[in-house]
C-alpha cells in the first residue's frame, strides 16, 4: 500500500550531483516498457539507490504495478503538468524503501490539449523535476506508447533513453521513427539526450527466432545493446496483478534476477561515466 510522502527526502550523498533522468519509451505497445520501469526501479532501490518513478502513461500501469491504489489518488502527474500542484504533493512512497512514484491518472489523457496553451510546453516535465533531481540517484519516466507532447516532455527532460525491444518477428518495426524523434529532440530541445541502451525483453532461449532477433538488434546497435537480456518469465507476468515488483513477488525467479542484473549493469555504466 502506498502512502503520501511528506517531502522528507534526504539529500543525495553526492551533494549537488543531479540524479540521472532516464525515459523508457517505445511507441510499439507490449514490449515490456512498463514492466521494465517497475522492476528496474525496484532493483535499483534494492541496491540502495534512491529512485523516483514518473508514470506518464494515462493507463497508469506503472502506478498500479507499484501498489498505488488508483481510486485513492488525489494528486497525480496530471495536476503537476497543468500547474494545479507542486511535484512534492504528488509523490507517493512504495513498499520498497527508497522507491517513490508520481502516479498517473486517466485525466492525463486530456493534459496534452491543456498543455498546448502553455509557454515552454515542451519543458514542463523538465522544470517540474528540477527541484527534485538532486534528491534521487535515478528518475525513471515510463512513457505512453505514443510520441505525443507528454513523451516529448519526457525526452526533453531526460539525460538518456532506454528502449525495450521485444524478441519477436517485428521487433525493429517503428524503431527508426523513434530514433528519428530522439535525434530531433536532441537537436532542437535537449542536446544532452543519449541512448542509455536497447533492452531485449521476453527472450526465450529455446526459440531460434529469439536468437535471430538478438543478433539483428546487436548488429544494428552494437555497444548500445545491454548485455543483460530479460527472459520470458511467468512470475514476471503475474507480479503486476498483485501490485508488486518481481523482487517482492518472487525474488528467486528468473525475472527478478534479470532485472537485478540490469540495475547492476546500469549502475556500473554510470559510475564509469560519472
Amino acid at each position: 500500500m502506498c502512502t503520501i510522502h511528506k517531502g522528507t527526502h534526504t539529500i543525495n550523498k553526492k551533494g549537488k550531483t543531479m540524479g540521472k533522468i532516464i525515459a523508457l519509451t517505445n511507441q510499439k505497445g507490449g514490449v515490456g516498457k512498463t514492466t521494465t520501469t517497475i522492476n528496474l526501479a525496484a532493483s535499483l532501490a534494492t541496491l540502495e539507490k534512491r529512485v523516483l518513478v514518473i508514470d506518464s502513461d494515462p493507463q497508469a500501469n506503472a502506478s498500479s504495478g507499484l501498489g498505488v491504489d488508483l481510486s485513492k489518488i488525489d494528486c497525480s502527474l496530471y495536476e503537476c503538468l497543468i500547474g494545479e500542484a507542486q511535484p512534492r504533493e504528488a509523490i507517493y512512497t512504495t513498499d520498497i524503501e527508497g522507491l517513490d512514484i508520481i502516479p498517473s491518472h486517466i485525466d492525463l489523457v486530456g493534459a496534452e490539449i491543456e498543455m498546448l496553451q502553455f509557454e515552454g510546453r515542451e519543458f514542463i516535465i523538465k522544470n517540474m523535476l528540477a527541484p527534485l533531481s538532486n534528491e534521487y540517484d535515478y528518475i525513471l519516466i515510463d512513457c505512453s506508447p505514443s510520441l505525443g507532447l507528454i513523451t516529448v516532455n519526457a525526452l526533453s527532460a531526460a539525460n538518456s533513453v532506454i528502449i525495450p525491444v521485444q524478441c519477436e518477428y517485428f521487433a525493429l518495426e517503428g524503431i527508426g521513427k523513434l530514433l528519428s524523434t530522439v535525434r530531433i529532440i536532441k537537436k532542437k530541445l535537449n542536446p544532452q539526450l543519449e541512448i542509455e541502451g536497447f533492452l531485449l525483453t521476453m527472450y526465450d532461449s529455446r526459440l531460434r527466432l529469439a536468437k535471430q532477433i538478438y543478433d539483428e538488434v546487436k548488429r544494428h546497435f552494437q555497444e548500445l545493446v545491454f548485455r543483460t537480456v530479460i527472459g520470458r518469465n511467468v512470475k514476471l507476468s503475474e507480479a503486476p496483478s498483485h501490485g508488486l515488483p518481481i523482487i517482492l513477488y518472487n525474488a528467486e525467479s528468473r525475472g527478478a534476477k534479470d532485472y537485478l542484473a540490469l540495475a547492476k549493469e546500469i549502475i556500473k555504466k554510470n559510475s564509469r561515466s560519472a
